[in-house]
């Protein structure tokens, strides 16, 4: 058995690679651009090559992108301030002993919140709606710590930077009573959910109204034999790849 990897590796991927490369597993850095599931052996090119090649089974792990809000401002400080994961930015020296914003009311932006109470000075989580929509285990856990505020029917209007060119302040606004407040903000975390990166795949695999793939229940099956998204690909932010795996 053969297999074939087509991947964007990450440093923290270092010890992974080597371990399926120790396997046999071939190791390309590319991206796959076309897939074609019509038939099989299963079809596909690369970015950077022109040649066309076959797999018997393919691994589906495209992962997903976080949602934005596309805010005045946002493109700007981008990751000047305004960042999609707290556990990957929230100890950048930036945000510490800094007031710092969550946008969200689910379980992922209560999480996020309480991880950047450990490196902000306080963290303010902006509900849109009346009520989280966290657990009820998550939601006293934020509602009780003394390093966060929640403003509920609170959405976010404009980002505001200084002069270094880094985010100093979000311009809010209430949505029962219209009013539009500047908070001070050094950082801006987005905590609203997730886009699949599954266009590579789109009218080739059943998916559902959030466009990640449909399985069979209880399984990592889907309607095409030989194909199968990893688990990953419907919990984890990570960045775009795929996976092939030829046997």
């Amino acid at each position: 058995m053969h297999n074939r990897v087509v991947t964007s590796v990450r440093p923290h991927q270092d010890k992974m690679k080597e371990q399926s490369e120790r396997c046999g597993t071939e190791v390309i850095t590319d991206t796959v651009s076309l897939l074609d599931l019509s038939t099989q052996p299963f079809k596909y090119t690369t970015e950077f090559g022109s040649e066309t090649h076959t797999a018997d089974a393919v691994v589906i792990a495209t992962g997903a992108s976080a949602r934005r809000l596309h805010l005045p401002g946002e493109d700007k400080y981008w990751q000047r301030g305004i960042s999609a994961c707290a556990v990957c930015d929230g100890a950048v020296p930036i945000f510490r002993n800094k007031p710092l914003i969550v946008v969200g009311g689910g379980d992922s932006a209560a999480e996020e919140a309480l991880f950047l109470t450990k490196y902000g000075s306080h963290v303010t989580v902006l509900v849109r709606r009346d009520k989280l929509r966290a657990s009820k285990t998550m939601a006293n856990r934020l509602l009780s710590n003394p390093k966060v505020t929640v403003r509920f029917s609170t959405q976010p209007v404009e980002v505001r930077g200084g002069d270094d060119g880094l985010m100093n302040a979000l311009v809010t606004k209430n949505s029962e009573t219209s009013v539009e407040e500047v908070l001070e903000a050094n950082g801006l975390f987005y905590a609203i959910g997730h886009d699949p990166a599954t266009s590579l795949v789109k009218g080739q695999l059943e998916t559902d109204v959030d466009g990640y793939i449909v399985t069979k229940p209880g399984t990592t099956l889907t309607a095409v034999e030989g194909v199968s998204p990893l688990a990953m690909f419907r919990t984890r932010n990570i960045d775009k790849q795929s996976r092939v795996r030829v046997g």
